[in-house]
């Protein structure tokens, strides 16, 4: 699995991508509103396709991107059935599955800290992602957002410390500069949840925290309602008429052209700028090259394109129409304003090549 942890520093959150390395279908968990460019850039540049935004649960400290990367990158949104938010895609509840790629991940409700606190557990329960149900010697809050001491303790003990003592935990926050715990660290040394605290002794720790009202949370709750959009004109972004192609979006958001609309403007346009993002063997292989076009890995794309004239059309070309997607989001993303992936790859183009021999 490919795994990176992220952090915003004025809030102390995580935000957690995981990818299948054979498929290159990612999820979010836990996005941050401010950071979207950061993590844009990551999954482009790990050639990473994001399926799903994650949430733990409506964060009072934060605003979500969950809602922006459905609009710019055609992910879905997903959330607890019960944390009030409408906006998302999928709405899960205690044992649902989330699927991306060969990977799963088990939704385990732990409310307490809200009553739509979700808790992602890997399907081999290596790892689990606790949001602030269960922090790094710590926990979440329960003096609002439907907060309750009892039902936290309850949720921790049932669903996270029944885990196998390996697991590794990655919470939703830590203030501390620490990453990671295991299940037997906290079972054996959380100050709140942990030692053999009976409910009696969690309820009375919390009660007598009086901690400060979050800062964000007039901002946050209602933002986290709407998916992180700050108003609905975000919910949609425009798309500029493509005038030098008949360009259409997957539901990905990848632009597309087909190959019967490209074999036709080859032999009729000279302003067209073919690249194949395929390796050099590959291009040397069975599939031959688009003669007109220009070999550019995908892993060296970003670092070509920098001198390239960004208002230069321009079709990408792989096998099968999957890497060369992920190079139009890299090129969209650096500025370029017409670009386009060849539908289908040359798998493609090779079908349409015979079907025009043989007419």
């Amino acid at each position: 699995m490919l795994f990176r942890q992220l952090m915003d520093p004025e809030t102390s959150t995580y935000t957690y991508l995981l990818a299948d390395p054979q498929t290159r279908e990612a999820v979010l968990i836990d996005s941050v509103r401010e950071h979207y460019d950061r993590d844009a850039q990551l999954l482009d540049e790990l050639g990473l396709t994001l399926r799903y935004t994650l949430e733990t649960h409506v964060h009072a400290d934060h605003v979500t991107a969950s809602g922006l990367f459905r609009a710019r990158r055609g992910s879905k949104s997903v959330g607890a059935a019960r944390g009030g938010a409408s906006c998302v895609d999928i709405p899960i509840n205690d044992g649902d599955v989330i699927r991306f790629g060969k990977l799963e991940l088990e939704a385990r409700a732990t409310p307490g800290h809200t009553d739509g606190c979700i808790t992602y557990v890997l399907s081999d329960q290596s790892r689990a992602f606790t949001g602030d149900a269960l922090l790094i010697r710590g926990c979440g809050r329960t003096d609002f957002q439907q907060g309750d001491a009892a039902t936290l303790y309850a949720s921790v003990h049932d669903k996270i410390f029944s885990l196998p003592d390996d697991c590794l935990l990655y919470p939703g926050h830590d203030y501390k500069g620490r990453t990671v715990s295991s299940v037997r660290e906290e079972k054996l040394h959380n100050p709140r949840l942990g030692g053999g605290k009976t409910v009696q002794e969690f309820i009375a720790i919390m009660d007598a925290l009086n901690l400060a009202r979050p800062k964000k949370i007039d901002e946050a709750v209602p933002a986290n309602l709407q998916c992180g959009l700050l108003d609905q004109s975000e919910a949609v972004t425009p798309e500029p008429a493509a005038t030098w192609a008949p360009v259409a979006r997957t539901v990905t958001g990848v632009p597309e052209v087909k190959p019967e609309w490209l074999a036709k403007a080859i032999e009729e346009r000279d302003d067209l700028k073919l690249i194949d993002v395929r390796s050099k063997e590959e291009a040397e292989g069975e599939l031959a090259s688009i003669a007109a076009s220009t070999l550019v890995p995908l892993e060296v794309l970003s670092q070509e394109a920098k001198g390239w004239n960004r208002e230069e059309p321009l079709v990408l070309i792989c096998r099968s129409g999957g890497r060369s997607g992920q190079a139009a989001h890299i090129l969209e993303n650096l500025g370029f304003q017409h670009v386009a992936s060849l539908r289908g790859g040359l798998l493609r183009w090779r079908e349409i090549a015979s079907d025009r021999m043989s007419a």
